[in-house]
């Protein structure tokens, strides 16, 4: 979806852009094929009709084995399952989306859709820009610089933020763990998507996969949570 080359097609999911944009990655990874292959956002200025058969396309070529999506409306995800489904293509199997403790807007449609359909759902910034990692005035690099971030999260959100310090202190595990763990108490989450600078932090996502929280620690994490506007 975003833009990979100036020029008409350069971006968006215009049959043309999914057609050009697969090959120079395919080139780039230096393999035939890629096992998921996920649209980035809606794009408004292609009919979802010629996006979806694109894709299709691209499978049945053997360039590509599942397709997904990430962030966009419950309605427009619904329709683009529907529209797949009326023409026998391919459907979409996994949702990236921004979930986390900070940010849990998705609960509201996304996710029931998701859980009734068999999509996977692998969250974005799960640990919320790393707000979940440490102590919330704390001053980092990325803090600093990313001008992103400060969009999605506020001074409303700290609460939740110290709660997950809290538990984790109690349990003496990192507090990524406690934020993944509760991730994964979803069964609709299949894969949070962590990134990590340093092989500590994939220690900790690692560990995330078997630590468990009851359910009044659970409880306790979710009670200050504030709502969030779309963005």
């Amino acid at each position: 979806y975003s833009r990979m080359r100036p020029g008409p097609n350069g971006a968006g999911l215009s049959r043309k852009a999914i057609f050009t944009e697969i090959d120079n990655s395919l080139r780039r990874l230096g393999t035939d094929h890629v096992d998921l292959y996920q649209t980035h956002r809606w794009d408004y200025q292609t009919p979802i009709e010629e996006t979806l058969q694109a894709l299709h396309d691209l499978v049945r070529a053997g360039k590509v084995r599942y397709i997904g999506a990430s962030s966009m409306y419950a309605w427009q995800f619904s329709k683009a399952l529907y529209t797949a489904d009326l023409h026998g293509w391919t459907r979409f199997v996994s949702m990236q989306n921004h979930y986390n403790l900070l940010h849990r807007e998705e609960e509201r449609e996304m996710l029931p859709l998701c859980a009734d359909q068999g999509i996977g759902v692998i969250p974005w910034s799960p640990l919320a820009r790393g707000r979940l990692t440490r102590p919330w005035d704390t001053s980092t690099a990325r803090s600093e610089t990313d001008e992103f971030g400060r969009t999605l999260y506020g001074d409303e959100d700290r609460v939740v933020a110290d709660r997950v310090i809290e538990v984790a202190g109690r349990r003496g595990v990192a507090p990524a763990q406690v934020a993944l763990a509760w991730l994964l108490r979803s069964p609709v989450v299949v894969a949070p998507i962590v990134g990590v600078s340093r092989a500590a932090q994939l220690d900790d996502a690692v560990a995330a996969v078997d630590f468990l929280l009851d359910d009044d620690e659970a409880a306790y994490l979710e009670a200050p949570y504030v709502p969030h506007a779309p963005v």
